[in-house]
């Protein structure tokens, strides 16, 4: 146990060592003069334009709007992702559990899989419209594939001796489903939806620098349009924490719903 908590130190000490040196080279390249202040602002003046766009600035005379930029895509990546986890896991699971539906369907699957989300936002345009829904069902729809692929998998690869004890105990579909399927692809199902946070995050700021829909991704292409170097550097140190903020706390709910395969 005292070696691994010391691996962990340790290795979380690199980590925040490899920060602290990026920050250093950044600071040093634009203070220096490497890269000209219009396109790399130096990272005091970001943290300025951070504290200034949440409203936590010391004099109180920040804007707030990147607080509420930031809300929107949150929101926005929450909601989709939620989606896509709720039908990822109904949807693999009617799939997983019958090997003659996977032979049908895994080959239209594979097929469907490599499009990337955002190229369907012109077709999700012409049919919902420029609003909020358009870029909530292209979020949904890109960040589904991977906990259905997962959840498929985590589905198809339950022992089969357990498959034959549930068909000695003439357990129903919906009972093996609940009983035996869903633990044993839990763990492929909980990676499936990390992964399909990070996709349901990039898509949303596509998105809405696409469809001109308020949040973090219309925000940073303002602030490229207007060279407002500090200013879209700050979103992009919002995403940046919000990504690794969602899969922290992701993984620790990962780590205790998991505890039961622990030794």
């Amino acid at each position: 146990m005292n070696n691994r908590n010391g691996r962990l130190g340790l290795g979380w000490l690199g980590s925040v060592s490899v920060l602290l040196a990026l920050v250093a080279l950044w600071w040093v390249a634009s203070n220096a003069g490497w890269v000209s202040r219009v396109f790399l602002p130096t990272p005091q003046a970001t943290f300025a334009s951070l504290l200034e766009g949440l409203n936590l600035s010391s004099g109180n005379s920040g804007n707030g709007e990147l607080l509420a930029f930031t809300q929107a895509t949150v929101g926005r990546m929450v909601e989709g992702w939620l989606l896509a986890s709720l039908f990822g896991v109904l949807l693999g699971a009617a799939i997983g559990v019958s090997p003659a539906v996977r032979a049908w369907v895994q080959p239209t699957l594979e097929f469907i899989r490599p499009l990337p989300a955002s190229a369907l936002l012109p077709l999700a345009i012409s049919i919902f419209g420029l609003n909020p829904g358009m870029v909530l069902f292209v979020v949904a729809f890109g960040a589904m594939w991977p906990v259905l692929l997962a959840t498929v998998h985590g589905f198809a690869a339950v022992e089969p001796r357990l498959s034959e004890v549930a068909r000695c105990l003439q357990m129903s579909r919906t009972a093996y489903i609940w009983k035996m399927g869903l633990p044993n692809a839990m763990p492929d199902i909980l990676a499936g939806m990390r992964l399909a946070l990070t996709i349901a995050l990039i898509v949303a700021v596509v998105g809405e620098m696409i469809a001109s829909q308020s949040g973090l991704g219309q925000a940073i292409l303002l602030a490229a349009r207007a060279f407002r170097a500090s200013d879209l550097f700050a979103g992009i140190v919002l995403l940046g924490l919000i990504g690794f903020v969602s899969n922290a706390l992701l993984a620790l709910a990962e780590k205790r719903l998991l505890r039961w395969q622990q030794p």
